[in-house]
């Protein structure tokens, strides 16, 4: 296991700031799946970032491509990349946009952010790392809103069928979709579909996740959902879906950094 201590608060003054200067950005999905985003990839995936094409390395796909600037972050935060990079989020020329693009962004799998398709495309990479007896795992992050989409219950399907153990679909049930269309008890519908599942109550406590992650689930696809808040962190953010795509003004934006600044 890593014993890297990521400063939670810095990641968030770095979202904060890149959307700040760009005026644009999610930032509270940023956010929601932040914690999510470290463990991933400091306790669980087997990848390096000095070699991020490694064939063996296991696949991480951010299925909800609009929260770019949280995996932005954290691929910052480990290596793959410079963190000045993160300045320039959004600009004409820039690497990083408001979606992740695989032929830019270094550790970045798959060109996301259309809804639905980022974790059907996780599917049939784990199906191929299986047919080549490849040992890597996949993994793939989506929204409950994204949930709504017919791929995600097709792919679900597909990859029960073909008993995908080397695949986990973490759920970011962060409750943004509930005012229009609520999804009501994943696990119910994840087990009905033929996989394992586990509850994290709390989607932002680390060592909950990180046991979650590590279930034995042999013969079956693993699915985790875990209860987040949107816009963890900021409390102007939480939970106010007035901030789904707004940036901060001046006045927001020091008064954000001044309550990061505390912790």
């Amino acid at each position: 296991m890593k014993t890297k201590r990521t400063n939670l608060d810095e990641l968030r003054r770095s979202i904060v700031s890149a959307s700040y200067t760009s005026h644009e950005g999610h930032v509270p999905s940023a956010l929601s799946i932040l914690d999510i985003l470290v463990v991933l990839y400091e306790r669980i995936l087997k990848i390096d970032p000095k070699n991020p094409s490694n064939p063996k390395r296991d696949r991480f796909i951010l299925s909800k491509g609009h929260a770019s600037l949280g995996l932005y972050a954290v691929l910052a935060e480990n290596g793959f990349f410079p963190k000045e990079w993160m300045g320039t989020f959004g600009e004409f020329d820039s690497r990083l946009g408001g979606h992740p693009d695989r032929t830019k962004v270094p550790g970045v799998e798959v060109s996301s952010g259309s809804l639905g398709h980022g974790f059907p495309m996780a599917v049939g990479m784990a199906m191929g790392l299986k047919i080549a007896k490849n040992p890597a795992s996949v993994y793939a992050l989506i929204g409950d809103g994204e949930s709504n989409e017919g791929t995600i219950w097709e792919s679900a399907l597909i990859a029960s069928h073909h008993k995908l153990d080397n695949l986990c679909c973490i759920i970011d049930y962060n409750h943004s979709t509930d005012r229009a269309l609520s999804v009501g008890k994943m696990e119910d519908k994840f087990e009905s579909f033929g996989w394992k599942c586990a509850v994290v109550a709390d989607g932002h406590d680390h060592d909950k996740l990180e046991r979650a992650l590590r279930m034995a689930h042999k013969g079956q696809p693993l699915a985790i959902i875990a209860d987040t808040i949107k816009g963890k962190g900021v409390k102007i953010m939480e939970n106010n879906p007035a901030w789904h795509h707004k940036s901060p003004n001046k006045e927001e934006f020091e008064q954000i950094m001044k309550d990061l600044s505390r912790s």
